[in-house]
């Protein structure tokens, strides 16, 4: 796969024109495990489009976000909340509210377990039964970490340790779908992810007709420019000092603004001169 070709047809969809050096590199991640375990391109532009899903475009592990005023909790939980009143003592107390709507279930028997195993990761896992489930009952940080994210992530999909439903459910032998296939993580936004899909699928099949060429890679936006390497170069070669120092104020919007401003000047100065509006004396 052309990852280059990959990434500029992802950038325009769905990540709408622009990536960030993090999205890059979770999605990357992402792909370096699907060639490892040879996943189908369907599977593979449906768990990138779960993930981009499920991390708000992010690509990274993400932490489930209770901090809620009283009316979402009533939204969120209207089972458990009967009124925005009775939901009030909860609003902006993640950890109250985690132990509220978690405790007693998911297999949390400890008074802080709905806090302790909160949603985490790229789809997340929540409760403690996931936690074991997925290894990692001791040490409920680690599915923030990418890596950890990831095998939760590929084992989930595609062995159905979420659901039940795996994702050759809904693909490979004749079968494609991408609406029946959000089943595999849950119900919820089936024909939005399976737009996600669409994307995703077209970038992969863009990138394994494209011509590869050697040495290109995918260049996320949130790179300084110092840091791109064809202003590198351009650096060494004009000597460094004035070039580095113009670049560096390019990247930074208030020093750009100075140099700007002292360019101007300098301009007005020399067309007053120049056009006899300014005279300069000796004292």
């Amino acid at each position: 796969m052309n990852r280059t070709t990959f990434f500029a047809y992802a950038r325009r969809a769905p990540f709408g024109g622009r990536l960030s050096q993090a999205q890059v590199d979770g999605t990357n991640a992402i792909l370096d495990e699907a060639k490892r375990r040879s996943v189908s391109d369907r599977e593979l532009a449906y768990i990138l489009a779960t993930v981009f899903h499920e991390t708000g475009g992010k690509m990274q592990p993400v932490e489930e976000n209770l901090n809620y005023s009283a009316a979402r909790i009533r939204q969120v939980w209207p089972s458990r909340f009967a009124s925005v009143a009775a939901a009030q003592p909860y609003a902006n107390n993640p950890q109250k509210l985690a132990n509220k709507v978690y405790g007693g279930r998911m297999g949390n028997t400890r008074p802080n377990d709905g806090w302790l195993f909160r949603g985490r990761g790229l789809p997340q896992i929540t409760g403690a039964e996931n936690y074991k489930k997925f290894g990692i009952y001791d040490a409920p940080e680690k599915a923030l970490e990418l890596a950890t994210a990831i095998r939760i992530l590929f084992d989930g999909m595609l062995k159905g340790m979420f659901t039940g439903r795996k994702l050759s459910d809904y693909f490979g032998s004749g079968k494609e779908d991408p609406i029946g296939a959000r089943r595999v993580v849950s119900t919820d936004k089936a024909s939005l992810i399976a737009g996600y899909y669409r994307n995703f699928l077209d970038s992969i099949t863009a990138a394994k007709e494209a011509k590869v060429l050697a040495g290109e890679e995918a260049k996320p936006d949130d790179v300084p420019l110092l840091k791109d390497k064809t202003v590198q170069t351009i650096v060494t070669a004009g000597g460094g000092t004035f070039v580095t120092g113009l670049i560096g104020a390019v990247s930074n919007p208030w020093a750009f603004a100075t140099v700007a401003l002292v360019v101007v000047m300098a301009a007005a100065g020399f067309w007053l001169w120049k056009s006899g509006r300014l005279e300069l004396k000796r004292a």
